[in-house]
């Protein structure tokens, strides 16, 4: 059946017919590559501010009068605090930048760099400052276990947020491409807000329902940026094989990448 939802296309890239264009690797649009340096560039000037904060609370420390004052553990929490806010945005928009401009996986040490960076900050913007409050040899249990506590939490916590479990690559992007417009001849999808796939139809019974107000339609490099969906609707995949019938060949998955079971 037809949707009856408002259907609203994304900015960016049209979809273009399969028959007008060659299967190749996927490459981002020179749009995206400046949205990409743009928000790598923000990123990098907020983990700067994050550590600038964890060298604040260094000093804090240092310099304070012993035994530490009331003031002094207000400043170095507050200090803990800042550091843990700049460098938890700066990875949130640092990866939605990969999601933007992707490494590729016959990279792996750029590979891993560019999409755990924000882990590799999170190391630097915190252990120096838990390593100093467990070997101050003025600060007492007590203190130590308070101020270091709060610190390695904060490690912990940025470094788990910053984290990437499934990282973009240029290889992912090509196969999930290349399968969509192997199914349907464009490569054109389908999300909703909420949705964790992306669909190939609009009337898919699971996105035309009434607890969906607005569907999102756009290539599947747009469904990853906008709402880092890297799944396609099996419901939506078995009906193009059925439609096509045996013009549908099996996706070809790149050498780097385990085929799905």
């Amino acid at each position: 059946m037809a949707t009856k939802k408002k259907v609203t296309r994304v900015g960016g890239d049209e979809s273009i017919p399969t028959q007008q264009r060659t299967e190749k690797t996927f490459v981002p649009t020179p749009e995206n590559k400046g949205k990409a340096l743009q928000s790598r560039s923000i990123a990098g000037i907020l983990w700067l501010l994050g550590i600038s904060a964890e060298i604040g609370a260094i000093l804090v420390l240092l310099k304070s009068a012993k035994p530490i004052e009331t003031n002094t553990w207000i400043w170095l929490i507050a200090l803990i605090v800042v550091d843990l806010v700049l460098v938890i945005i700066g990875s949130q928009i640092w990866k939605k930048a990969n999601r933007l401009d992707p490494a590729s996986e016959k990279e792996p040490v750029k590979f891993f760099i560019q999409n755990q960076l924000g882990v590799i900050i999170s190391v630097i913007a915190f252990l120096p400052l838990v390593i100093l409050i467990f070997t101050n040899k003025d600060l007492d249990g007590k203190q130590k276990g308070v101020i270091g506590g709060i610190a390695a939490i904060a490690l912990i916590i940025a470094g788990v947020t910053s984290a990437d479990f499934n990282p973009p690559s240029v290889e992912q992007y090509t196969q999930q491409t290349n399968r969509v417009e192997e199914l349907t001849g464009v490569n054109n999808v389908y999300w909703t807000k909420s949705g964790t796939k992306y669909h190939l139809y609009n009337d898919c019974s699971h996105i035309n329902t009434n607890r969906t107000d607005e569907i999102f339609e756009g290539t599947v490099a747009q469904a990853r940026e906008l709402k880092n969906i890297t799944e396609l609707c099996k419901t939506c995949e078995n009906r193009a094989e059925k439609t096509n019938g045996s013009n549908v060949t099996p996706a070809t998955t790149p050498e780097s990448l385990p085929v799905e079971e």
